[in-house]
Formats: structure tokens, C-alpha cells, sequence
């Protein structure tokens, strides 16, 4: 017998349970808050480089990623590369002619060689410019042509204005049914002085600028089943669908 539609449907009730389990959730974020003060999202790679985010996160993304099938990733900030790799490998998988581009201010010599030099290499164009510059968006509207089903996702500067700016830029490419994924947006729920060295702290930082982008764009709505399932996400209520 095929219990397919059964699991699905338990799995959607437990998931919608989770409203109503206030010790769950307060545990889910209690987590959060205290690996978020020792660098954990820093412990992990992906096929061979760093991927700077929480495990619940990557998976959540591979699970859009196969739902939507996109055919261009746009991501705004590289760092070490991770995430570029994991978008890079789940096109591989699903789509002959998938690219990954990829977005930074500045790509230092050593992680750009790293990545150039992996065997995913052939599916990722790296532009070292600023995310909100004209340049940059005229750069990505000719990478885009043919492309029929775009993903953005942002994780550069975390500042308000930056990326509110991104999110006014970046999400007339987003395909209806696709995502943009806002990181960090976390940041809204830790202390005040958390980043002491950053120019985004509690009140200037991408839930903010969510908040305020969401308001003025109904074409644009969170997937609040995605944060409900995870229990632990940098993402909270930065995982927007397009709808229209």
C-alpha cells in the first residue's frame, strides 16, 4: 500500500502543531540565541568549502530549490563560497543549463581560486562589485536573458537601508512560484550590541527592512510554514514568495 499522501498529511499536521507548543518553539529559539553568541553556523561546508549558515537553513533551501526547479540562483554575498556550492550542485541535479551568480564587494584572491577550481566551477559567475550598483543590476539583467524561473538570495551587508535597497532591486527577478530569501533577519531578535563592530544591530537590519518592503509590495508574502517546520532559522520571516 502506498501510505505516500498519509505521511504527507501527518507531517503537515505535525507542523501546524507546533503552533500551539509554546516549549517547543521557546526551546527552537532558545538554541538559536545561544549558538548564534559561539559562531555555530561557521562549523559547517559544503562539498568542500564553508557554508555559513544553520543546518536547518541549507535544508530548507535545497527543499525550495527542488520544489521550484529555478533555472538562475542570484545571490548577494559570497564569502567562502558554500552556498554557492550548494546552489551550484542542486542545479547540477536538476537542470542542464542552472547558474549560480554570485555577488560580492569583495571576493578575496584566495576564496575566488577556491571556487574557481572546483568542479562545480562551470555553473557559478562570480561578479566582485557592489550588490546595489547600477552596474551590477545591468550586469545581472544580461546574465538573466533566457532564464525562466530566477531565486534571489540575499546575505551581504545586513544593514536597513542596504538591504531594503537589494530587496527593491533584486526582487523584479524573482519568478512567480520562486523565492527570495532574506538571512540574518535573526539579528531583529538578539540583544542590542550583539555586533559591536557592524553597522547593523536590533532596529537596522534585514527583518526591518522585510517589514517595511513587505508593506509597500503585495506581490511579495512569507512562507510562514517554512519557519514553523525548521523551529531554528537565521531566516525568520525572510523566506518570501512571489505570488503575482
Amino acid at each position: 500500500m502506498d501510505d505516500t499522501k498519509m505521511f504527507f498529511d501527518e507531517r503537515k499536521k505535525r507542523i501546524n502543531s507546533y503552533v500551539h507548543k509554546s516549549g517547543l518553539r521557546e526551546s527552537g529559539q532558545h538554541f538559536l540565541l545561544e549558538t548564534l553568541k559561539e559562531d555555530y553556523s561557521y562549523n559547517f561546508n559544503w562539498m568542500g568549502l564553508p557554508i555559513i549558515q544553520y543546518p536547518q537553513d541549507i535544508v530548507a533551501l535545497q527543499e525550495i530549490i527542488w520544489e521550484t526547479k529555478p533555472d538562475l540562483i542570484i545571490e548577494t554575498g559570497v564569502a567562502r563560497g558554500g552556498s554557492l556550492l550548494l546552489f551550484a550542485s542542486l542545479l547540477e541535479m536538476i537542470n542542464g543549463n542552472g547558474t549560480v551568480i554570485g555577488i560580492d564587494i569583495d571576493i578575496r584572491k584566495h576564496n575566488r581560486k577556491k571556487i574557481v577550481e572546483h568542479p562545480l566551477s562551470h555553473r557559478i559567475r562570480l561578479l566582485e562589485s557592489s550588490s546595489i550598483e547600477k552596474s551590477t543590476i545591468e550586469a545581472i539583467k544580461r546574465l538573466s536573458e533566457g532564464k525562466k524561473k530566477i531565486m534571489v538570495s540575499l546575505d551581504s551587508n545586513h544593514t536597513h537601508a542596504h538591504v531594503l535597497k537589494e530587496l527593491e532591486l533584486y526582487s523584479p527577478f524573482v519568478s512567480k512560484g520562486c523565492y527570495c530569501v532574506v538571512f540574518d533577519t535573526v539579528i531583529e531578535e538578539m540583544a542590542s550590541g550583539s555586533f559591536p563592530d557592524r553597522p547593523w544591530d536590533k532596529g537596522n537590519n534585514p527583518r526591518t527592512a522585510v517589514e517595511q518592503f513587505l508593506k509597500s509590495n503585495n506581490n511579495f508574502a512569507v512562507d510562514t510554514e517554512i519557519e514553523q517546520k525548521l523551529l531554528i532559522t537565521a531566516a525568520p520571516a525572510g523566506y518570501l514568495i512571489r505570488l503575482k
